[in-house]
């Protein structure tokens, strides 16, 4: 699986390359010069999505952290790092989320409610990016109206509905993590370090009693269909920053369709190749030049690693200053003893 992603790493940035390179480069330099410093506000800017998903998220995490020991602020600095490590990092889009899980448990929570929350968060963010696509289509296809080009990616989204459905059904009545406990058992030839903290029965409890708030759940999604809303916004100013103006809807419709494909193609490391690809085949549909697009994504890009970067450093810089501190608590008994 690992040689895998690196090759689909591999092909996608060739194919990226491609597509930036066979492009107007005096276009492109031109927006950018348009644009100017003013490209930074998107830095901030992201931030607003982002914290959208945190309530989201803090909604779920809720009733076992009555305390509010893990609060917004926190959750925020945590959603930055989890979007960071699979935006940037080779990890197949999951890898933020075991990172995340981990984070939150340093605020004394215990593993199992925490890990619920993310699971069930993971779950609601795809069944939110559905009606989020879904009203990318609809737009799409009024603008264009016919749906020509869409074909294919309309089929593709119909073909993997049956995924949040059956995810849906097997959380709730599957017993998928104590199976999966189980199946490690069996393949590392009995109890280990990894069975031990995936306490499958447990986790599964935990999953059911989220499943038990439907309210909750409601909120939750809302909170991520509204983050991905905004999250649309980007695209819209930026382009507005590069000299391309388009409107509200082309953007919403832009951004769903482009996420769309880029979480289809979930194995491609960052969607190398793939984000360039959607933006310029579906940005041509509301009549966006190619030069543009390829501007947009090399600005998305450009965003991801600005934001990200920054979020993986402080990760890095927490991680370390937690192990001093035990390595501190370590030694202090022994100086103690030392006559």
């Amino acid at each position: 699986m690992k040689y895998f992603v690196y090759i689909a790493g591999l092909l996608g940035l060739v194919a990226a390359i491609i597509l930036v390179t066979h492009q107007n480069w005096s276009a492109i330099e031109g927006a950018f010069d348009h644009a100017g410093w003013a490209l930074l506000w998107l830095l901030p800017f992201h931030a607003l999505p982002l914290l959208l998903d945190v309530f989201g998220w803090r909604a779920l995490l809720a009733p076992s952290d009555p305390q509010r020991r893990a609060g917004a602020p926190f959750l925020f600095w945590v959603a930055t790092v989890r979007e960071a490590c699979n935006r940037l990092l080779p990890v197949a889009n999951i890898g933020g989320e075991i990172v995340g899980i981990r984070l939150v448990k340093w605020r004394g929570l215990d593993g199992a409610p925490v890990a619920a929350s993310v699971v069930m968060e993971v779950l609601l963010t795809l069944v939110s990016q559905y009606v989020f696509v879904a009203l990318g289509l609809l737009l799409l296809i009024g603008m264009a109206g016919h749906i020509g080009t869409l074909n294919s990616v309309i089929w593709a989204v119909v073909a993997t509905l049956p995924l949040p459905i059956g995810l849906i059904w097997i959380l709730r009545h599957g017993q998928m993590f104590s199976r999966l406990e189980t199946f490690a058992e069996k393949l590392l030839g009995g109890p280990s370090r990894f069975t031990e903290l995936l306490d499958g029965a447990r986790l599964d409890e935990e999953v059911r009693k989220l499943y038990g708030k439907p309210a909750r759940l409601a909120v939750a999604c809302a909170w991520q269909v509204g983050g991905f809303v905004v999250g649309s916004f980007e695209s819209w100013l930026a382009l507005q920053l590069l000299g391309f103006p388009i409107s509200v809807w082309d953007a919403i419709a832009i951004e769903a369709t482009t996420q769309a494909v880029r979480h289809i193609i979930f194995f491609v490391p960052a969607g190398l190749g793939v984000q360039e690809g959607g933006l310029v085949l579906f940005g041509n549909i509301i009549g966006l030049p190619a030069d543009a697009a390829i501007a947009l994504s090399l600005v998305k890009r450009a965003r991801e690693v600005g934001f990200g970067v920054p979020a993986l450093l402080s990760w890095q810089w927490a991680e370390a200053h937690r192990m001093h501190r035990r390595w501190l608590s370590r030694r202090k008994p022994k100086l103690s003893e030392t006559p």
